[in-house]
């Protein structure tokens, strides 16, 4: 029961960094490209890093641990299935991404509530990933994969609010919508920590299922804004420097 406590606070913490991160909205009314691309790119570089060590790494091992040989293989398999259910997610829900514009069935709701259904669409499996290594009984490696997630959805945040002063939103409107749209994580973070708190077996699969839904929101959504605004090699400079401080990170507290 604890873990599944200290899951949803780890990931509601997380979620609230979000708001955080939007809190320059009050006081600026856009940031530069090159700032807007370096911070999206660290952010890329973090969820990249927290992918990798605080969740492919852990299920491989968990996955070993009950089928012998084959954590690898339902790593693997865990991982198609998460892309495969975000891409699935991706294709029915109408949303609009802050660059790429509107996917999805075509829909008459009002803009912002598509801009909180892209960002919904990819924190609630970070949620989910926080609550998994949690349920796992890996306080350190769920405090570490928390505290990543909470990094990356700062500048996460600060993408969401600026826009919706560009469309006429004020700026504590700006900033709670944003916040708003963190709060979803600590949904998937109770989901994840109960279901293999509960199903143990499911463990290895509950980590690789997080770690591919978040590596389809990297390439698919976080990436290429990064490189929309014409300031790629900062961005790619952005994706290095946010892996190598998770991965530091990581190491630290592990």
């Amino acid at each position: 029961m604890h873990t599944v406590l200290y899951g949803f606070l780890a990931s509601l913490l997380a979620g609230l960094a979000t708001g955080v991160g939007a809190l320059p909205a009050l006081f600026f009314k856009e940031v530069k490209d090159q700032v807007f691309s370096v911070t999206l790119g660290g952010a890329a570089g973090v969820m990249l890093a927290a992918t990798a060590f605080s969740l492919i790494v852990p299920g491989i091992s968990h996955g070993d641990a009950m089928w012998p040989g084959l954590g690898a293989v339902v790593t693997a398999a865990g991982m198609m299935l998460g892309a495969f259910v975000l891409d699935l997610l991706d294709r029915v829900i109408p949303h609009e991404h802050m660059v790429a514009g509107m996917e999805g069935p075509v829909s008459k709701m009002r803009r912002v509530w598509l801009f909180v259904i892209a960002i919904t669409l990819h924190n609630l499996p970070e949620g989910l990933s926080v609550g998994v290594s949690f349920g796992s009984d890996n306080v350190v490696g769920g405090t570490s994969l928390a505290i990543g997630i909470g990094l990356q959805n700062m500048p996460e945040g600060l993408a969401v609010a600026m826009p919706l002063l560009g469309i006429g939103y004020s700026r504590w409107k700006a900033v709670g919508i944003a916040t708003l749209t963190g709060l979803v994580e600590p949904i998937g973070g109770l989901f994840g920590a109960s279901v293999v708190s509960v199903f143990e077996p499911l463990l290895p699969w509950g980590l690789a299922f997080a770690a591919g839904a978040m590596l389809f929101v990297i390439s698919d959504e976080i990436i290429p804004e990064t490189h929309a605004k014409g300031k790629s090699r900062p961005a790619t400079f952005g994706v290095m420097v946010g892996f190598v401080v998770m991965m530091l990170l990581d190491n630290l507290l592990g």
